[in-house]
């Protein structure tokens, strides 16, 4: 309904929503911030039929973002100026080329920590090349238990694809999805998602070591289903849990949409990583970027 009414300074206001409508809008305000106990709440009306309000939706979910929420750094509070820092980096000919070795490397060098590299064959060698132990150990979460085995007691160990959970996703959600390896049995269907569209090789991460290491633990009957690139289902109820790779490919908001996905279906939801770090026995001992 429009209501014309000549404005006066101290006087009511008077609003373009029809009263029926204010009504609704304001009791269940009031219901949600009396549940939410919450200092300050706003309130944006959108009409999904003619899409009226969805810019000014957007508005406020950007002015309701935390200033830093999407400016995150890869390697966090793990690394700092001066430190010395190991990449073991296994040559997986599948991987991204640049990706994401580059971009830790990039950062660690603008953080200015020293950093060396080499893979795991060599890493015996350049431990005891090294005056000191690294601070800090990153590797291809494929060798985490023979890195765990070497590596200096005083050295942080985690992985990039770990690291790069926390970077492009949750990595609270990922420890949470975790727990639900322990919940699979022989009659679970896990869905492996990977961001990037490569054809798969032998002895494929996410195709052929993950789900061999799944099987040995679960049990041969566990199915599994795998997804490449943008072919992800709208429907995981299927699903008794998922994994997705590091997501080098892909932006945060891709990867938290997707994240937000499986928990709204209830579906527990993991990363490369993370699962290896279970199955390996160490997740409790690796460390996480803040």
């Amino acid at each position: 309904d429009k209501v014309a009414v000549k404005t006066e300074d101290g006087k009511d206001v008077y609003t373009t929503l029809s009263a029926e409508l204010q009504t609704y809008l304001e009791t269940r305000m009031d219901v949600f911030q009396e549940k939410v106990k919450g200092k300050y709440v706003s309130a944006t009306l959108v009409s999904a039929k003619t899409g009226e309000g969805i810019p000014r939706l957007r508005q406020a979910i950007q002015e309701a973002v935390p200033d830093d929420f999407w400016d995150l750094t890869i390697t966090g509070d793990l690394a700092n100026e001066g430190d010395v820092v190991l990449l073991v980096m296994p040559q997986d000919l599948q991987a991204p080329k640049g990706l994401p070795q580059v971009q830790t490397i990039r950062e660690l060098l603008d953080k200015k920590c020293s950093v060396m590299s080499c893979t795991v064959d060599c890493l015996p060698a350049t431990l005891t090349a090294l005056k000191t132990p690294p601070h800090l150990i990153i590797t291809d979460s494929q060798a985490f238990p023979t890195v765990w085995a070497l590596k200096p007691p005083e050295s942080l160990l985690t992985s990039f694809s770990i690291l790069f959970a926390g970077y492009k996703g949750d990595i609270q959600a990922f420890l949470d999805g975790a727990n639900a390896i322990a919940h699979l049995t022989e009659r679970s269907t896990v869905l492996i998602a990977e961001a990037c569209a490569h054809a798969p090789l032998t002895e494929d991460i996410g195709r052929e070591k993950i789900p061999r290491l799944l099987r040995k633990t679960v049990g041969q009957g566990l199915s599994f289903d795998f997804v490449r690139g943008n072919d992800f289902p709208e429907d995981l109820s299927p699903y008794d849990l998922v994994i997705h790779c590091g997501a080098c490919m892909f932006n945060r908001r891709h990867v938290l949409h997707r994240i937000a996905q499986a928990e709204q279906q209830k579906v527990p939801i993991c990363n490369y990583g993370v699962v290896l770090a279970y199955l390996a026995g160490i997740l409790d001992k690796v460390s996480f970027a803040k």
